[in-house]
């Protein structure tokens, strides 16, 4: 039932349901292969860089796939390219656990990356056109506390059963997990349902009945859309952020605070917690402010604040811990808000190219930001880890403002 014919709230936490367990998987899958790192690295004799250029494969195919998979959206419907992008997953894990050489771990990597890219335009897509507009901060909050709690389950899942088998068969368990959910997903399809020729005309007429004088959108012509570009300069500029932190907060601290890796590492366990709750504060606060901008620039600036308080060592190591639930917190509770802005500068019947184009940012943010940062450490800059990620924020503010002064004074589709 799409939100035009009056979706219903209980429709709408099973739909919601739905997609943030398929969000959830996709998460869970960027971090099969990191924990095994070590499993791989003896048993395939590979040096780091080998390892990771597997990532680097990864995160190119599925920033070339998101991009060019919401056209497919659009014109094919969301549904079935959710589900093959859950099949490509579980594939790609069945061949990561018989691969025989790192040959087949590059195949592995290739599968991975087109699996993982059609999830953001699927997901928004079906949000955006299915879930009652006043719950739809609510969706993208639920939404993305499931992509954090994925990331967070896969090391666990991965190196316990990899310690208690082998790593091949850590594989198997996470194919096996990705099936499970494409089952589930299956037996749900009708809640999932996305005609894209019915809401192409849905969203015609509703724009029609705005502007008589109204011609559909061309399907490239999205592109000349300012808001679109400062949307992916947005998605961009924070995943190069955030991958330096996730890359290299523990290495950094233990050099400039001489805390350790092991307790480093925990940190970013927080950062992932607080934004996780963030998230939950950030749907609420959404659904109650009418300028979304507000509360991204509000929240970017007190993490900024905290990441130029830790680079410039005005903080003490204890309070280390404290400053990263902060920065997470500011992350989660901005993210709905952030989302609900690029929702408004969406063309009708453009949602699932815009939403392709626009996260495709964070895949190529991903594979920027640790080469970026990583030339700093080897520099013996660790401080200008965390004033630079500061620098960044404050680039993303001003791409809020941005976009915020594009957006045309429409109904988004």
């Amino acid at each position: 039932m799409s939100v035009a014919q009056g979706s219903l709230y209980p429709s709408d936490n099973r739909t919601i349901g739905l997609i943030s367990l398929a969000h959830g998987t996709s998460h869970f899958y960027h971090l099969v292969l990191p924990p095994l790192f070590p499993w791989l690295k003896t048993e395939f004799a590979l040096s780091y860089a080998e390892l990771g250029l597997l990532m680097t494969i990864f995160f190119v195919v599925s920033c070339a796939v998101q991009a060019s998979s919401g056209f497919l959206v659009d014109h094919k419907g969301a549904r079935p390219v959710l589900f093959a992008g859950v099949g490509l997953l579980a594939l790609s894990a069945l061949t990561y656990a018989v691969s025989s050489s790192y040959v087949g771990l590059v195949i592995g990597a290739v599968l991975m990356g087109c699996g993982n890219g059609v999830f953001h335009p699927v997901d928004y897509t079906l949000m955006n056109h299915k879930i009652s507009p006043k719950r739809l901060p609510y969706a993208y909050s639920f939404h993305g506390v499931t992509g954090y709690l994925g990331w967070a389950f896969a090391p666990v899942f991965m190196v316990a059963i990899a310690e208690l088998a082998d790593w091949r068969t850590a594989m198997k368990a996470a194919a096996i997990l990705a099936l499970v959910v494409l089952f589930f997903l299956w037996m749900n399809r009708e809640l999932l349902t996305d005609d894209a020729k019915a809401r192409h005309e849905s969203n015609l007429a509703n724009a029609r009945k705005n502007d008589p004088n109204h011609t559909p959108i061309g399907t490239f012509d999205f592109l000349k859309l300012p808001a679109v570009w400062l949307c992916w300069i947005f998605f961009f500029l924070s995943m190069v952020a955030m991958a330096g932190i996730q890359s290299f907060a523990p290495s950094a601290l233990l050099k400039i605070y001489d805390i350790s890796v092991a307790s480093g590492n925990f940190f970013l366990t927080l950062l992932a917690l607080g934004s996780a709750g963030g998230m939950i504060l950030g749907g609420y606060i959404a659904s109650k402010l009418a300028s979304p901008e507000r509360t991204v620039v509000i929240c970017l600036m007190i993490s900024a604040l905290m990441s130029i308080v830790i680079g410039t060592e005005i903080a003490s190591a204890a309070l280390i811990p404290s400053l990263f639930v902060v920065i997470g917190i500011g992350l989660g509770v901005a993210a709905p808000s952030r989302d609900l802005m690029i929702r408004s500068a969406t063309p009708q019947g453009a949602s699932g190219r815009v939403y392709g184009i626009v996260y495709s940012g964070i895949d190529l943010g991903a594979s920027v930001g640790p080469l970026a940062f990583g030339i700093l450490l080897d520099a013996g800059q660790p401080n200008w880890l965390f004033l630079g990620v500061a620098f960044i924020q404050c680039l993303i503010i001003f791409t809020a403002f941005k976009v915020a002064s594009n957006i045309p004074n429409k109904t988004p589709a």
